[in-house]
């Protein structure tokens, strides 16, 4: 997921020191799901209203948990930034503040789409991989609404960059 943030950074135009420290943020961007109880993480089937509010709470927790230590870290504050924003949708329908737009910071942003894109090309316990085509409609569908327009453009004008990427992953 780290690369794939790094390859939307760099096609963001930021800095290469910069998309560097994303490709190593990034990873970190679920570290605060180790403040939420095993029995919610790895639960089979929908979260309960109760449960998921619980779940969202884990970017309030990996702020705070990366916050805590970062202070003095550049790495650190940026993937306090990452875990506590890449929830938040480009339409201000996100969590944890319904933040939108150019107001998610572009860490967030990017995170937000690299972690979608991984999730859905990417085997789990609970489903098997999306093709390349559903992917892509899929991020086409949500560019504007869930995903920064810009980023989406992006990642599809280079989908095939990115499923490479996937495949070296892999091997």
């Amino acid at each position: 997921m780290g690369r794939f943030s790094r390859l939307l950074a760099k096609g963001a135009g930021l800095p290469a020191e910069l998309c560097f420290m994303i490709e190593k943020a990034a990873p970190l961007h679920d570290i605060g799901k180790i403040g939420i109880p095993d029995s919610i993480l790895h639960k089979q089937g929908e979260l309960s209203t109760e449960e998921r509010r619980i779940m969202d709470t884990h970017t309030e927790k990996g702020l705070k948990l990366l916050g805590d230590y970062g202070h003095d870290s550049e790495l650190l504050c940026l993937a306090a930034s990452i875990a506590h924003c890449h929830h938040e949708h480009w339409d201000g329908s996100g969590y944890p503040r319904g933040l939108k737009g150019h107001a998610i910071p572009i860490e967030g942003r990017i995170v937000a789409l690299a972690d979608v894109f991984d999730a859905l090309m990417t085997a789990r316990p609970y489903k098997d991989p999306w093709s390349a085509a559903q992917v892509s409609q899929f991020i086409q569908s949500q560019a504007g609404s869930h995903f920064d327009p810009d980023l989406s453009r992006y990642l599809l004008q280079h989908f095939d960059a990115f499923v490479q990427v996937m495949q070296e992953l892999a091997d």
